[in-house]
């Protein structure tokens, strides 16, 4: 990101300014910021799911801030697999189809995953869910397992960027410390960047840098 300025409409309290942040390929960054100190509105920058109204925000090699929606949101799905607070499943979808999600918006993605199923499968191997659970609903997961489904739908296909936003907050530090040792194995063997958001700066020794949000980005008001 460069100069980037973003003010939410209709919301003249809170405008966020980011003059410069940089995440390498491969790299692993957390981001520590408190409640209402704008890592919504810069995850939501990065992801593309808001528009800035100045600046540059490269991802990929494509600035995402000269994209209309549709582009954005087509570039999204290729390019970044999101892992949401509230894991965002589809409860009475099966597993399988929760995972398999992105790749129907997605052809290079879904290219890169080629039999889908297999990644799937192979996925949830990996992170430690039986195969028994693809032909589950989400909704009847426990709150962990559903964590992990999250995790492998935002993996399948290898995206080069990972956007994780305070995956860790409701688990205890054994399931945590668990959590993260998968995630970050899952994310090294596809190659990916991590970029994970939290106010817990006792996961910081995991990762390959660690930013206080203050410290690259200007606010004016509160965020969520």
């Amino acid at each position: 990101m460069t100069e980037v300025r973003f003010r939410w409409p209709g919301r003249a309290s809170f405008a966020i300014d980011v003059p410069a942040f940089r995440l390498e390929q491969g790299e692993s960054v957390l981001l520590l910021g408190e409640s209402g100190s704008g890592k919504s509105t810069l995850l939501s920058l990065t992801c593309g799911i808001v528009a800035a109204q100045a600046g540059r925000i490269m991802v990929a090699g494509t600035d995402i801030a000269s994209l209309r929606t549709g582009a954005r949101d087509r570039f999204r799905a290729e390019q970044i697999g999101v892992i949401f607070q509230q894991f965002n499943l589809l409860p009475y979808a099966r597993v399988l189809d929760n995972i398999l999600l992105p790749l129907r918006f997605a052809p290079v993605r879904r290219a890169r995953a080629g039999d889908g199923h297999a990644e799937a499968e192979k996925l949830c191997e990996s992170l430690g869910l039986p195969a028994r659970v693809l032909s589950s609903a989400a909704g009847r997961l426990s709150v962990g397992q559903q964590q992990r489904v999250a995790v492998a739908r935002a993996l399948i296909g290898r995206p080069p960027l990972i956007v994780a936003d305070e995956p860790t907050s409701a688990l205890d530090a054994a399931t945590q410390d668990s959590f993260l040792h998968l995630l970050f194995a899952q994310v090294r063997e596809a190659g990916s960047s991590l970029l994970m958001v939290s106010h817990d700066e006792r996961l910081g020794s995991r990762f390959d840098r660690v930013i206080h949000l203050e410290s690259v980005v200007n606010t004016q008001g509160a965020d969520a």
